[in-house]
């Protein structure tokens, strides 16, 4: 009987773990090297992030709900009680906040450690580095290392926050994103540099808890990778809201100065904070783990250099994750590290399509995608119709008091199959999934609109866009 295949998982996040899972359900012998299960995709990043914006989202709707008749506290203003928070507001308390966040992201990374324990799964517990194609050099928790020698390594060693040259993080005043749940009190004056996802995400939900949040954003707008319109409809809520949004405003640097925080912008403009929260990119962890000496590739910015089905330069080594630098989200990690576990036990297996793949911007509203653009699909040759019907002539957003956003549908022209979409709404997250099965099947937008919808429901907009194309395409 042949001796079952060796598989060597360097990190723990959503493409190393899922991968490990994977390689053990086929038979494989597999070792999984990390410093913490989960990675930061569980305990600094998408899990707690997107907790702490669900808080958010609980203040908003209660503090937006004026119009529905709702009445929230007492309607005289000013801290009669004297508990911080101004009697008709809606406030909330960080340390409790972060306080959960934090205990939700180790319950998660726990259940994870189960999960791999259960199927098999040896965990080594430090961090490792390659020695050479095939071994894999564990520096341990206790001291002590271990060598792993493995028929296939996978490489899933995430990322980190860059910051700005001079612009030291100090986790109390200037912080990146993963040092922000050790705050137990709420920011009064928050600067965020950065108007990608991540600050965008940031800006939003601390605006909605109460603190006083400029957004520095280096481009014309926020959210210059995602679609036009939906950044419009951002920047209009994040105004009226009170959020304050430098456009075509680089900074230089941040300084502490005293209790407080002084960003410099390279046009010799000042903004001065409480605190500053640096949101601009991420840097991969590949820096001194034997890759290059290994015979692996490395790209732009240091990121690991792959193929649609996770391989480097060096065939018995993949990679997976943030790591690669393709699309930073946990989904397509996971995604990542299985076809990379497939392609390596010789598992049928198909190439990743990132045209097939949903996104979003935990925002409020939110931003789903999901395939092509109207302009990239037109940039690509390709001849498309898009529909694009406000949210507010929805019967269910009408009922809910709902008036920001929109649903957007693109398909072909003639064919009339569905190519892309967008969706800007609370839970688009959860209204982009018609839409991403009607890109991955090819669906036409007559089986869109032919499928029953409820009534009244947000998702009826998407039958709706759908009969709309019909006409136009």
């Amino acid at each position: 009987m042949t001796s079952p295949q060796r598989i060597t998982v360097l990190g723990g996040g959503p493409g190393g773990y899922e991968a490990a899972l994977s390689a053990a359900r086929l038979g494989a012998d597999v070792t999984v090297v990390s410093d913490g299960l989960g990675g930061s995709a569980v305990l600094t990043d998408c899990v707690p992030s997107k907790t702490l914006i669900a808080v958010a989202e609980v203040v908003t709707l209660a503090a937006e709900s004026g119009g529905l008749g709702v009445r929230v506290g007492s309607n005289v203003i000013g801290d009669i009680d004297g508990d911080g928070i101004p009697d008709g507001r809606v406030g909330v308390d960080l340390a409790a906040v972060n306080a959960r966040i934090k205990r939700l992201a180790s319950a998660q990374s726990a259940d994870i450690a189960e999960r791999l324990e259960q199927e098999g799964v040896r965990v080594l517990p430090g961090r490792g580095r390659l020695d050479g194609p095939s071994r894999v050099v564990a520096s341990l928790e206790d001291g002590s290392s271990q060598s792993v020698d493995a028929d296939a390594v996978l490489v899933a060693t995430g990322a980190h926050p860059r910051v700005l040259p001079g612009s030291e993080p100090d986790g109390e005043r200037i912080l990146t994103w993963e040092q922000l749940y050790e705050l137990t009190e709420l920011p009064e004056r928050l600067v965020v540099v950065g108007s990608g996802v991540t600050g965008a995400e940031f800006a939003s939900a601390y605006n909605a808890l109460g603190s006083n949040v400029t957004l520095v954003s280096s481009r014309d707008r926020v959210l210059p990778s995602e679609d036009a319109d939906a950044a419009q409809v951002l920047e209009e809520v994040f105004a009226r809201r009170g959020m304050t949004v430098l456009s075509r405003s680089r900074a230089a640097s941040v300084k502490r100065v005293g209790d407080g925080v002084v960003v410099q912008l390279e046009d010799g403009r000042t903004v001065e904070g409480t605190h500053c929260l640096l949101a601009v990119g991420s840097v991969p962890n590949t820096a001194g783990i034997g890759l290059e000496e290994a015979g692996v590739t490395l790209g732009r910015g240091g990121f690991v250099e792959v193929d649609k089905v996770s391989r480097t330069s060096n065939r018995g080594v993949y990679a997976a994750g943030d790591c690669t630098g393709v699309l930073m989200l946990a989904s397509v990690a996971a995604m990542q590290g299985r076809i990379a576990i497939w392609h390596a036990l010789g598992e049928a297996v198909t190439p990743l399509d990132l045209k097939s793949v949903s996104a979003n911007v935990f925002t409020d509203p939110e931003i789903a995608t999901v395939g092509w653009s109207q302009e990239a699909a037109e940039a690509a040759g390709s001849h498309v119709v898009t529909v694009k019907l406000p949210l507010s002539t929805n019967p269910r957003a009408k009922m809910q008091g709902l008036q920001d956003g929109f649903v957007k549908l693109t398909c072909r022209r003639g064919s009339r199959i569905v190519v892309g979409g967008v969706v800007v709404a609370p839970r688009a997250s959860e209204l982009i999934h018609p839409v991403s099965l009607a890109v991955s099947l090819g669906l036409t937008v007559d089986q869109v609109s032919h499928a029953f919808t409820v009534y009244p429901s947000l998702s009826g907009s998407i039958a709706e866009a759908a009969h709309q194309l019909h006409k136009r395409a």
